[in-house]
């Protein structure tokens, strides 16, 4: 498993980039987005895509990306 360090605002923006992309493909349903990132008893997510979706969020900001979602990065 890989490890980033994000300071707050790194992470904010991961965030903010997650949830806008998840809303770009599967609208505004938000009970759905908790539901796929439930972390499961054997520490995946509930579903592994959401995990995927996360981490390259985060390769994002630690890459200095601009964000493909069209989520404001601030």
């Amino acid at each position: 498993m890989s490890r980033y360090e994000l300071n707050e605002r790194e992470a904010f923006v991961a965030m903010s980039r997650f949830v806008w992309q998840f809303a770009n493909r599967a609208g505004d349903d938000l009970l759905t987005l908790l539901g796929d990132i439930n972390i499961e008893a054997d520490g995946g997510t509930t579903d592994p895509a959401a995990w995927e979706d996360w981490m390259k969020c985060v390769r994002s900001v630690v890459d200095g990306a601009e964000d493909p979602a069209g989520g404001s990065a601030g």
